[in-house]
């Protein structure tokens, strides 16, 4: 049995798709369950339970016998929140809840971390143990996945094997439900099919030009896959990057979205909104050593081959994965 929490999410439920494919077919969904729009992830998706967070614990107390690895991967992300509170409760306490119950019961976990705790970058971007005290994330939320972090590497009792995964910027099928917090690939489709053209944000620092602020995309799949990969190996705990290893522009992945549907780019820009102007990260890129350093091979789409995938197969068929 395979436990993924943040099942009926972005990440998770592409997780969970990626899971049957791969002939795995006991698998526990664990979410609130409570937002419509999300309904649509899980659909038609065969699951051996649905669980809503609050009973998790008392779930997994009387079937723990059956858990042969987690996958907790829910959380609040929502990166222009700034109620510390929410973020305390569902991303630090929560976790440590559930680290607390895979040492319990000796239960395996791989957790979602995120680039977002390393703030501004001043520090680079290598997921090196030492440096996690020292970063200064931008946000409550990167804050939130920082101080678990940390947390983490200094508990004595600890899962027979664990791993955090720093997500970097995630796009790809059933973001569909996350509004201002879905990929630039999927705002671009919408505003394409709408009005013909694109709108990026304008930078605000002169050291960038407009459209030329650099993100490392990491197409789902791969995300996925690399999941699977530390499920399977269950060595080497530690906390990872998970990016594509490559910073591209903005400006990129709209024209790649242009060239998915094989029409003529126009793209205009407008200023940050004031809220995460001074929050907004103008450069990441993900050192992937550590990762390849324990054995990870598989290739990582392009970002042109992960936009094409998402816009021929998903996005321009309404469908989900």
């Amino acid at each position: 049995m395979i436990v993924v929490t943040g099942a009926a999410g972005f990440i998770g439920s592409c997780l969970v798709a990626e899971l049957q494919e791969q002939g795995w077919q006991d698998i526990v969904a664990v979410d609130d369950f409570s937002r419509a729009d999300k309904a649509p992830n899980l659909a038609g998706k065969k699951l051996t339970a649905k669980v809503h967070r609050d009973e998790f614990f008392t779930w997994l107390d009387a079937n723990e016998r059956f858990v042969q690895f987690i996958f907790h991967l829910g959380a609040r992300t929502d990166t222009t929140e700034f109620d510390k509170a929410i973020f305390d409760e569902l991303n630090v306490r929560y976790s440590q809840r559930m680290w607390q119950a895979c040492v319990n019961y000796g239960i395996p976990v791989v957790y979602a971390s995120s680039a977002a705790t390393y703030g501004s970058g001043e520090l680079g971007y290598a997921d090196d143990h030492a440096l996690i005290p020292r970063l200064h994330p931008l946000n409550p939320y990167g804050a939130s996945k920082n101080t678990f972090d940390q947390w983490a590497l200094v508990q004595e009792e600890q899962p027979y094997f664990w791993a955090g995964l720093k997500f970097f910027n995630v796009y790809g099928p059933n973001e569909y439900h996350k509004g201002r917090m879905a990929s630039v690939v999927y705002h671009g489709f919408n505003q394409i099919k709408a009005s013909g053209g694109v709108k990026l944000f304008r930078s605000h620092r002169p050291d960038y030009a407009d459209g030329m602020q650099l993100r490392d995309f990491v197409y789902v799949k791969d995300v996925c896959n690399v999941c699977l990969f530390l499920m399977e190996r269950r060595k080497d705990s530690a906390i990872y990057n998970l990016g594509s290893g490559t910073a591209r522009a903005f400006l990129d992945l709209s024209k790649a979205t242009f060239a998915a549907l094989e029409l003529p780019e126009r793209i205009d820009f407008i200023d940050t909104p004031i809220d995460i102007r001074d929050k907004y990260q103008y450069f990441t890129e993900a050192r992937m050593e550590k990762l390849k350093g324990i054995g990870y091979t598989k290739p990582f789409h392009t970002l042109e081959q992960g936009v094409a995938d998402y816009v021929k197969n998903y996005l321009m068929l309404a469908k989900y994965r």
